[in-house]
C-alpha cells in the first residue's frame, strides 16, 4: 500500500503533549494547560498540517524549477554539504523570522504563532499556511543557489521538527548547548512579552546568529516571565486569530493619506503599530474579548469530542491521501475548516454557531450523494435536505442552542 508515513506525526506529537501535561502536573506540580488555549493552539496546528498535505507538492515544484532553471552551482550531496545547507537553512530562517518581527506584513502572519498565553507544545503548533509560503519565499535562494530540491525539502523536515521541543517550560539550562543551540530556556525568552526579552532568539535550531547580529538575551532567574503578545489578543475565534492584525492594518493604512504614507503602515514595524486598531476593528466586525472563565463540563466535553474525531479523521485522511479522489479531499477540508472555525466560536459561546454546524451535516450530505450514479438521486436528496432546512431551521437552531449551551437556555447570547 502507498501509505503517506507523516501523518503518524499527529499521535507522536499528542503523545509529546500528553507526556508534558502529565509530567507538569504530577511531578512539577503545574498546570500549564488551559483547555480553550489548547483547542486554539491544536486547531492552527491542525488547519497547518491540512494545507501542508496540499502545499508541499507545489513548494517542492518550486525548488525544483528554480534549481533546474537558475541554479549557479551543480551541488552533490555530501556529508559536508549536507552540514552547509543545515547552516544556510538555519541562517536564512534567522532573518525571515528577525523580519518577520520588524515588518507588519510579514507579522501580520508570524503573530499567530504568539498569541497563545500559555507556552508549553501546543504553542509549537500554531503556525499557518501564510508563514509556509511567505518563509519559503526566503527559502528558495537555496535551489538558487544550487542545493537540489530533494536535498532542501527533506532538510526542511527535519529542521521543522526541532522546535517542536524548544516550547516547554519543564526543561531547564542544558548546559555547554545554550552557548550554540536553541535551547527552551533561549526560545521562553523569544515568546516572552516583557520587555527587557522582546525581539530577542530569533534562531530555530542555532542561537549563534542572534549572538552574531545582536539579538541575544538569557532568560534571567528572578524574572516573571509574562507569554503572549504585548497587547494581547483574547479570542479564541480561529479567524480572528488568523486575520485580525491584516485587518488592523488595512484600518491604519485607509486613515493614512497618500501611497508612500500607506505603504510605510504595511512595511513599518509593528512597535510603530497604532494601538487603537484593536478596538476599532473588534467594534468593526462585533469581536468581543473572552474572559479567562473556563468552560462548563458539558461544553468542554463537546469541544473536547469535536477535536478528537477531528485529530483522528486528518490522521487517517493523511495517511491513506493518494487513495481518496480530488472531489472527497475539497469536502474534507471544508469540514475541516468549518470544525475549526465552529469551536473557536463554542469558546466563546457565539449564537452563530448553528448554521456552521448545520452547513457541516450538508457536507455529508453533498459527500454521500458522490457514491450515487444517477443524477435524479442526487436532486432527490439535494431538494429533500433544502426542504427539512428550511421547514424546521428554527426549532432545530433552538434545541441545538439549548443543548450546546445547557448553562445559557435564556437565549442571552453574543
Amino acid at each position: 500500500m502507498n501509505l503517506n508515513l507523516l501523518a503518524f506525526a499527529i499521535p507522536l506529537f499528542l503523545l509529546l503533549m500528553l507526556t508534558e501535561y502529565l509530567i507538569a502536573l504530577k511531578l512539577k506540580k503545574k498546570n500549564i494547560y488551559n483547555l480553550q488555549s489548547s483547542v486554539a493552539n491544536i486547531s492552527i496546528g491542525i488547519a497547518e498540517r491540512m494545507s501542508d498535505v496540499l502545499v508541499t507538492g507545489f513548494f517542492y515544484f518550486v525548488y525544483d524549477y528554480l534549481h533546474r532553471s537558475y541554479a549557479i552551482l551543480d551541488i552533490k550531496a555530501s556529508i559536508p554539504v549536507w552540514i552547509l545547507l543545515l547552516l544556510a537553512t538555519d541562517f536564512i530562517w534567522y532573518w525571515y523570522h528577525r523580519l518577520g518581527h520588524e515588518v507588519n506584513i510579514i507579522w501580520a502572519a508570524h503573530v499567530v504563532h504568539h498569541q497563545s498565553e500559555d507556552f508549553n507544545y501546543t504553542a509549537s503548533v500554531r503556525i499557518t499556511v501564510f508563514q509556509a509560503f511567505i518563509r519559503t519565499g526566503f527559502w528558495c535562494i537555496l535551489p538558487i543557489i544550487g542545493f537540489p530540491a530533494p536535498m532542501i525539502t527533506g532538510l526542511l523536515l527535519v529542521h521543522g521538527l526541532y522546535p517542536f521541543f524548544t516550547h516547554t517550560q519543564l526543561v531547564g539550562k542544558l548546559g555547554v548547548l545554550e552557548y550554540f543551540m536553541v535551547t527552551p530556556s533561549h526560545h521562553r525568552v523569544h515568546h516572552a512579552s516583557n520587555e527587557q526579552y522582546l525581539d530577542k532568539n530569533y534562531g530555530d535550531v542555532f542561537i549563534i546568529w542572534d549572538k552574531l547580529f545582536g539579538t541575544f538575551a538569557k532568560e534571567e532567574k528572578g524574572v516573571s516571565v509574562k507569554y503572549g503578545i504585548t497587547q494581547p489578543l483574547k479570542s479564541y475565534s480561529f479567524l480572528w486569530q488568523h486575520f485580525h492584525y491584516f485587518i488592523e492594518l488595512w484600518i491604519v493604512a485607509r486613515s493614512k493619506k497618500g501611497w508612500k504614507a500607506k505603504l510605510k503602515v504595511i512595511f513599518g514595524k509593528p512597535v510603530d503599530h497604532d494601538e487603537n486598531a484593536r478596538s476599532t476593528a473588534e467594534k468593526m466586525f462585533h469581536i468581543k474579548q473572552h474572559g479567562d472563565k473556563e468552560l462548563n463540563q458539558p461544553l468542554s466535553r463537546y469541544v473536547k469530542w469535536q477535536m478528537a474525531l477531528l485529530l483522528l479523521s486528518l490522521f487517517l485522511f493523511i495517511l491513506f491521501e493518494t487513495y481518496i479522489n480530488i472531489y472527497l479531499q475539497i469536502m474534507y477540508v471544508l469540514f475541516l475548516l468549518l470544525t475549526l472555525i465552529n469551536c473557536g466560536a463554542i469558546m466563546e459561546q457565539k449564537k452563530w454557531i448553528f448554521p456552521i454546524e448545520l452547513a457541516r451535516l450538508l457536507l455529508w450530505v453533498i459527500a454521500a450523494s458522490f457514491y450515487f450514479t444517477h443524477l435524479s438521486t442526487r436532486v432527490a436528496i439535494a431538494l429533500a435536505a433544502a426542504f427539512l432546512t428550511l421547514q424546521f431551521y428554527r426549532v432545530m437552531e433552538k434545541y441545538y442552542l439549548q443543548w450546546v449551551y445547557p448553562a445559557r437556555r435564556n437565549n442571552r447570547y453574543e
